[in-house]
């Protein structure tokens, strides 16, 4: 336990208030899952507060700039103003390195859950050391999700795996699950780290490097309830009205998202279908290799060619294992990637809507004179401007999700081509083997024959 204490202790604090330089009476202590659920965002609202015990499973654009950004406790100091411009000729040196690893159990009285290392590696001026590392828990990376979609609605947030409740389940976390998913929180935090804007969200920089006690603290800091539910009643007003006069450049990425969850899914749902297939299969090649050196005991003509089948199937199975094992860490994880990603698009254009249909509120209401003119002329100035803004930013974080993506996909698909091309090399020249040496002994033999 005292291990446990130790490993759970970030090397640096991130925030400089309250003792950060101290060790905390409960550093070890699960956090707390209600207090962290200052992120109710309009008509997307996230339930942090869901049943802990539910099983977790996996289940540069220089033009983005900070214009997405509407919250009030984003920074606006010189420094992260000049953070997150990109010169068109300055080299893209990458200078925030995190990695995910060294899960960790923990069991209370209340609760079971796993935690995560973070160790976070930079050069940037505005952190307070090079190095830093804390532990996390599931529900963490969902405040910073949520907290991350609240300041930017309308830059798409990379997807976190998903959260469903697996029933009649002996071990609750298995090597398997907790290691699928130290990978995609893994990737999720380093396409913060590669995204322009949210690379310098405030938020994200107290999640790499608070204490657990000081992120429990900094979460209460939000907004209350009364204020979170007024939002999302506003949010799920605009959604009721709808957007009147959509422009065609959004009609066009909608219909671009739908078509695309459409087939991402479906190749999805195929991959996942063949690999288990795949597994099938394996299963089945692992004893029928063994049935032929049992035969090979009974049938003293046919020893060289039933063991020389048997070593061709030991030779194929392990190749198969060895494919599948190369789908399951490159093609599996990208597509299910996309997928996610599919439903964060919707999000994303979901929002946008949403700011879209309170202007045009306010127009109508102008139109007919339903409130005092001056007060809704100003209001309408703010949020033309407002529309502007989340308009430029989604249009120029879809192009680099886009180009992201092609890569992705481009990757992926090379990667398993590659991966079946050398699997069925290596059996086709596997019996081709053995094909010859059974010419070869059909040869001798029948030399033998002859007087």
């Amino acid at each position: 336990m005292e291990g446990e204490r130790r490993a759970s202790q970030p090397r640096s604090s991130g925030l400089p208030a309250g003792g950060a330089d101290g060790e905390s009476p409960g550093g070890g202590a699960p956090l707390s899952g209600s207090s962290g659920s200052s992120a109710l965002l309009q008509a997307e609202v996230l339930d942090l507060d869901e049943d802990e015990d539910d099983l977790e499973v996996f289940s540069k654009d220089a033009s983005l700039m900070d214009m997405n950004s509407f919250s009030p406790m984003m920074p606006t100091s010189p420094l992260s103003m000049i953070n997150q411009i990109k010169f068109e000729d300055e080299p893209d040196l990458k200078d925030l390195f995190i990695t995910v690893d060294e899960p960790e159990s923990h069991v209370t009285t209340i609760e079971t859950f796993v935690t995560y290392r973070i160790i976070t590696k930079t050069s940037r001026g505005e952190f307070d050391s090079s190095e830093f590392e804390v532990r996390r828990r599931y529900q963490d990376f969902l405040w910073l999700k949520g907290k991350l979609e609240e300041a930017h609605p309308t830059l798409i947030i990379p997807p976190l795996p998903e959260k469903f409740i697996v029933k009649g389940m002996v071990e609750r976390f298995n090597d398997d699950f907790i290691e699928t998913r130290r990978k995609a929180l893994h990737k999720f935090l380093n396409r913060i780290a590669d995204h322009p804007t949210l690379t310098f969200n405030e938020d994200f920089k107290v999640f790499l490097t608070a204490q657990a006690w000081e992120l429990s603290s900094y979460k209460k800091q939000g907004p209350g309830l009364l204020s979170r539910m007024g939002q999302t009643v506003r949010a799920v007003a605009s959604s009721m009205r709808g957007v009147k006069n959509r422009p065609e450049e959004f009609m066009d990425m909608n219909n671009f998202i739908e078509a695309f969850s459409q087939k991402i899914n479906l190749i999805d749902k195929i991959s996942q279908r063949i690999y288990k297939e795949e597994r099938e299969y394996f299963e089945e090649m692992k004893e029928y290799g063994p049935i032929h050196i049992l035969w090979s005991a009974s049938e003293e003509d046919l020893v060289d060619s039933l063991k020389g089948v048997a070593s061709c199937i030991d030779k194929c199975c392990k190749a198969t294992e060895k494919r599948m094992f190369g789908l399951s860490e490159t093609l599996l994880p990208v597509v299910h990637e996309y997928v996610l990603y599919s439903e964060m698009l919707m999000g994303v254009m979901k929002r946008r809507d949403q700011i879209q249909a309170e202007l045009d509120s306010k127009v109508e209401a102008l139109t007919y004179k339903k409130a005092d003119t001056d007060v809704l002329t100003e209001e309408i100035g703010k949020l033309e401007d407002k529309v502007e803004c989340a308009n430029n930013a989604l249009k120029a974080d879809w192009e680099r999700w886009k180009q992201n993506m092609q890569n992705d996909i481009k990757s992926a698909f090379t990667d398993m081509a590659e991966e079946n091309i050398n699997y069925y090399e290596q059996c086709l020249a596997t019996w081709e083997s053995f094909l010859t040496s059974q010419t070869d002994l059909q040869l001798e033999e029948t030399s033998e024959d002859k007087p």
